[in-house]
């Protein structure tokens, strides 16, 4: 396994990083299955591993506490918090009520002292940004947080996330972790960019489009995937099974595995540190190692270009963060008295 810088903080990670999201009652269940699927991929030199404190109600975070015992010095280990992990209303979001709550819960969960990257897990339009690095800052210098990092952030609010830690002398964000496929190459657009210029470390997920590009999901075909079942509507999005039949065929063509084709399209920009990948079973961590080696030349990336062009996405996940204006119809709408132009 080669080795990235994560943005500028001189922390140096594998191209892939291992997901633990399926880690618990959501995935694989079984405590000791997942544990050895964590021990071979640390072994295959895989050094970063990535959770949240919402994965199965903190059972991933307990599962990796259990795995890293022994090998904690020889991982990265990021976390996030934000989502809801409970009823009540403060349960949540990006305050330092709840930041300084959660990375106590975090770290207890996960038997260590210390996170080595501390990540936002979705923007909270409702606290100030400063609110938010006042009390990463805080962990940072109390020692329990290594470096902070962002996930599905758009880049007007990195940017301005950017500014605010400048002005204020608080800790930068130094990682991003956002969508990113063959399939969902939005992030071309403005959000890599942004982090390049930012010198942040980027961790993308999904890099197997919501498991579309597994071959799994097809045209014309029933499943029985464990995604299908929760009801994502983007599994049966005609565009996207159309894709997929075209990079099955592009896969086939270059004579390698659908699965191996996408990743090491993710990671082939320069502007992704790691991938993450995210497996249920021994099996699938098995299929995903056996492609780190495949090296995609200029020629065969023009391919997939031809496809999906850069900078679009096919369709959004289902999964993926969308900004306020676009979900809530006062915010993209003007009072009905106020829409004629006279």
């Amino acid at each position: 396994m080669q080795y990235r810088n994560l943005g500028r903080t001189g922390i140096k990670v594998s191209p892939y990083a291992l997901g633990t999201m399926m880690f618990g009652a959501i995935g694989n269940p079984d405590h000791e299955d997942s544990i050895k699927i964590i021990h071979k991929a640390l072994d295959a030199g895989v050094n970063v591993v990535d959770t949240a404190d919402f994965y199965s109600n903190g059972e991933s975070e307990e599962i990796l506490g259990k795995a890293l015992k022994g090998r904690r010095d020889d991982v990265v280990l990021a976390t996030k918090f934000h989502l809801p992990m409970g009823e009540d209303p403060n349960m949540r979001g990006n305050s330092r009520r709840w930041i300084t709550t959660s990375i106590e819960n975090s770290l207890r969960r996960l038997a260590t002292d210390h996170v080595d990257l501390y990540q936002v897990h979705r923007p909270d339009p409702e606290t100030d940004v400063e609110e938010t690095l006042s009390a990463l800052t805080d962990l940072v210098r109390a020692g329990k947080v290594r470096a902070i990092g962002t996930s599905s952030f758009p880049a007007s609010e990195i940017v301005e996330a950017q500014v605010v830690a400048e002005r204020r002398g608080l800790q930068r964000f130094r990682t991003e972790q956002p969508t990113y496929s063959i399939m969902n190459r939005g992030i071309e657009n403005e959000v890599l960019p942004v982090t390049q210029r930012y010198g942040m470390g980027t961790l993308v997920y999904s890099p197997l489009a919501g498991g579309m590009l597994t071959g799994r999901y097809r045209k014309g075909q029933e499943t029985d995937g464990r995604r299908a079942a929760y009801g994502f509507k983007y599994l049966s999005d005609e565009r996207r099974l159309d894709v997929v039949e075209e990079l099955v065929t592009l896969a086939a063509d270059l004579g390698v595995q659908l699965t191996h084709l996408a990743m090491a399209f993710a990671i082939a920009h320069p502007g992704v540190t790691s991938a993450i990948i995210g497996p249920r079973t021994m099996e699938q961590l098995d299929d995903l190692l056996a492609g780190a080696d495949l090296h995609l030349d200029d020629a065969m990336l023009d391919r997939i270009d031809e496809i999906v062009p850069p900078g679009t996405d096919v369709s959004p996940l289902d999964m993926a963060y969308r900004t306020p204006p676009i979900l809530t119809p006062s915010l993209r709408r003007r009072p009905a008295q106020e829409r004629p132009a006279a």
